[in-house]
């Protein structure tokens, strides 16, 4: 199989959908990895270790599309990336929250996987959990951002 990963467009989104790691054991499996160059960059990954782990690295989203069997991302699809004829998609999709993400992918026939839909035996979901956790602890901190002064609160510190 062919598997790909392209730097995301949703604005402030920075992580990557495949590490170098991860594309190393998927290459060591025997399969292809596609990566866009500058893909990892927002998450501190660049290009040489994907390179070193066994990726080909190309220049533009456009290239891997065009020749990835498996899409690997992190976002729910942009309007940009809405044409997928047939491709297989791995991403978190949020689709209670955009059913024009929905219509697009029912419209092109796109087999999608939502990282927040696997679930172990036991009914964990190992995809979702990490996130969770990570938003979980960053509405404190925003929580706490909306309490300071300078800036929209009363000036009220959590600390007490």
């Amino acid at each position: 199989m062919i598997v790909g990963t392209v730097r995301e467009t949703k604005t402030e989104e920075y992580r990557v959908a495949l590490t170098p790691q991860g594309a190393g054991d998927i290459v060591h499996a025997g399969h292809r990895v596609l990566i866009e160059h500058g893909a990892g960059v927002g998450s501190n990954f660049p290009d040489h270790e994907y390179e070193a782990a066994g990726a080909e690295l190309l220049d533009t989203p456009e290239a891997v599309y065009a020749s990835a069997e498996l899409m690997c991302e992190v976002k729910e699809p942009q309007h940009s990336e809405f044409e997928r004829e047939g491709q297989l998609l791995f991403t978190y999709l949020h689709l209670a929250a955009a059913p024009e993400v929905t219509e697009a992918l029912l419209r092109t026939r796109c087999i999608a996987i939502g990282y927040e839909t696997v679930r172990r035996d036991d009914g964990f979901l190992p995809l979702l959990a990490p996130m969770s956790e990570v938003a979980g602890r960053m509405a404190v901190e925003i929580g706490a951002h909306h309490l300071k002064r300078p800036g929209p609160g009363r000036g009220l510190l959590l600390g007490g």
